[in-house]
Parts: C-alpha cells; sequence; structure tokens
C-alpha cells in the first residue's frame, strides 16, 4: 500500500475547512494527460492556490493507476521546483462507481475520493457510502458523496435528467453516511452538451443558446441545513464560447454547445472543471494544425495546447474561484 503522505499529497479537509470560512472555492481540474498536469501545477504555482487533482475511472484506465501515482508525486515536486516551498496537492477519484475502485485508489495514493451513488436507492448509496469512509478515515483520506443526479456525459457518468437534490434529506444523508464533503445537483450538467436546445432559449442578436438557470433556492437551503459543511458543484465548467469559436472555425463541428450561468457564485467550496480544459487543449490544437498543416512533432502542437489550458486555469482560479493567493 502507497500513503498519500509518501508522495506529499494532502487530503482536503483543512482545505475545504478555510474555503469555506475565507468564501471561495477549490479548483478541481480534471487530468489525463502530462500536459494538463503540468498547465495545472504551473496555474496553481503563480497563482499561489490550492489545488485538487482529479481523475475518473475512465483517466485512470487510459493513464495506468501506477503511472497516475507517479505523476502526482511529480506534480508535488514540479510544484517545489517552481517556487513553491509548500504545495497544497490532491490527487482525488472523480465519480468512483464502487467501494472496490475507491478501496484500489486510496490503496494506491490518492489522497480523497468520491463514491458516486447518486443513481442507486437512498438507502443503498448511504450503505455504501458509509462503507467507503469507514476505510477512507482509517487511512486519513477524505471522501466527497453524491446526493441527487446531474444530468450529461462525463467519461462512464451519463444521465438523460437532472434529479436535483431533496434538501430534507442532506442532514440525514450526511450524518448517516458520514462523508466529508457531498455533492449536490441544482442544475449543472457533464459535458460540452449541457442542454438541449429544447430546454434553451435563442438569444435573438447573436443566436446562441442560453441555457435554463440553476436552482440556487435548493443550494440556499442545502446550505441553511448543513451549515459550513464542503459543498461541490459537479458540471460547472462555464463551456467558453471563443474555444467552442475557434474549433469550428478550424474544421471542428461542436453545434450547440452550451455554457452555464457561473456556479461559483455561492459559498460552494469545491467546484469541478473538465470541459472547459478539453476545449481549451483541442481548440489550441486544432488551430495550430490549420495554420500549421507540416507540423507533425507533438511538442509542436502540444505546447501551445498547454499555454492554452494554463491560461484558462488561471482565469478560473483568480477570477472565477477566488482561490489565488491562498498558500
Amino acid at each position: 500500500m502507497t500513503s498519500y503522505k509518501e508522495l506529499g499529497l494532502v487530503n482536503t479537509r483543512e482545505m475545504f475547512k478555510k474555503a469555506v470560512a475565507g468564501g471561495y472555492a477549490i479548483p478541481a481540474f480534471n487530468f489525463n494527460t502530462l500536459e494538463q498536469m503540468q498547465a495545472i501545477v504551473q496555474a496553481a504555482v503563480e497563482t499561489k492556490s490550492p489545488v485538487i487533482m482529479q481523475v475518473s475511472k475512465g483517466a485512470r484506465n487510459y493513464a495506468n493507476g501506477t503511472i497516475l501515482r507517479y505523476m502526482a508525486q511529480g506534480a508535488v515536486e514540479y510544484a517545489k521546483e517552481l517556487g513553491c516551498k509548500n504545495p497544497q496537492i490532491v490527487l482525488h477519484l472523480d465519480h468512483g462507481d464502487s467501494f472496490e475502485l475507491c478501496k484500489d485508489c486510496i490503496d494506491n495514493g490518492f489522497s480523497s475520493v468520491m463514491f458516486d451513488g447518486s443513481a442507486l436507492p437512498y438507502e443503498e448509496n448511504i450503505r455504501i457510502t458509509k462503507q467507503v469512509v469507514e476505510y477512507a478515515h482509517a487511512h486519513d483520506v477524505t471522501v466527497e458523496a453524491e446526493l441527487g443526479v446531474l444530468a450529461g456525459v462525463e467519461d462512464e457518468v451519463q444521465a438523460e435528467k437532472s434529479h436535483y437534490t431533496k434538501p430534507e434529506e442532506v442532514i440525514d444523508f450526511a450524518t448517516r453516511s458520514g462523508c466529508d464533503s457531498l455533492a449536490i445537483s441544482i442544475g449543472t450538467s457533464h459535458g460540452a452538451y449541457k442542454f438541449t436546445p429544447e430546454q434553451c432559449t435563442r438569444d435573438p442578436k447573436t443566436g446562441r443558446l442560453v441555457p435554463p438557470p440553476l436552482a440556487f433556492d435548493i443550494l440556499h437551503e442545502i446550505e441553511k441545513k448543513l451549515p459550513g459543511f464542503p459543498i461541490v458543484l459537479h458540471g460547472s465548467s462555464s463551456v467558453p464560447q471563443e474555444e467552442v469559436d475557434t474549433i469550428n472555425a478550424h474544421g471542428g463541428k461542436l453545434p450547440d454547445a452550451v455554457d452555464i450561468p457561473e456556479a461559483s457564485k455561492s459559498a460552494v467550496c469545491k467546484i469541478n472543471i473538465d470541459s472547459d480544459s478539453r476545449l481549451a487543449m483541442t481548440a489550441a490544437i486544432r488551430k495550430h494544425f490549420d495554420e500549421k498543416p507540416g507540423d507533425f512533432d507533438p511538442r509542436q502542437y502540444l505546447k501551445p495546447a498547454r499555454e492554452n489550458m494554463k491560461k484558462m486555469y488561471i482565469h478560473k482560479i483568480v477570477e472565477v474561484l477566488g482561490s489565488n493567493n491562498k498558500l
């Protein structure tokens, strides 16, 4: 077994406590590749921000669990090399779908795991979440749970419709499961295609789709019932239209990829961001190939992709989440 502490990582407990008290949110950036990891670390160091580097089950299968463990250790050492004496980096499992997967991640250096039982019956969700919590806490690993279902697609996670979190259930769920943080559903959605055209209105001036409003009343009610408890929002990438436009202008086809309102304008302490990174990377690569079709060295097109992701990460940290200068 490899403890995350041997890798220089931290769990989310103190990180979330400070975020709740300070009124900001911790960025949780999904990553699959070296370039994404480098961009995340560079952005976090330059902005002096704590950061959660998270991987889904699919990303772990893609990159290999052993390699990811050493990438996380490398991220900590890279941050120190860049001048950050005490980096606050979490390696987090996003949307774990079984106790066995969560246990395997804990045994292999993850400092935080999420068990997503949101599609299960309520009592079954509590039972397995509690099982994960008991194992995780024995190794000082923190656990995120989910109550309510988000629509959209993210790797293996897929749902056609959202089912909003019921505020009346959150106290019972958090108490009985023992989870350290709770992901809720208030209308955010996974992926670039967050809403169908039928769910949106169309701006008569620009022709762009305008998404339905988020259910902030549910969020505020949950915050009243669980004051100070760490709340998480998934599906909160903003799908930057400029990146979509760049992709489409250079041969891509992303019709009706819809933005959402910035979900971080609340007391939520963790915001998950995945699709924005994918779009930033793809936009830079498509633009490079269109303008320099003779290039074939991956470094030639992955370098601008890394820079574009870093720019996006810094924007999120400083302008959206407010986690800069917190180290």
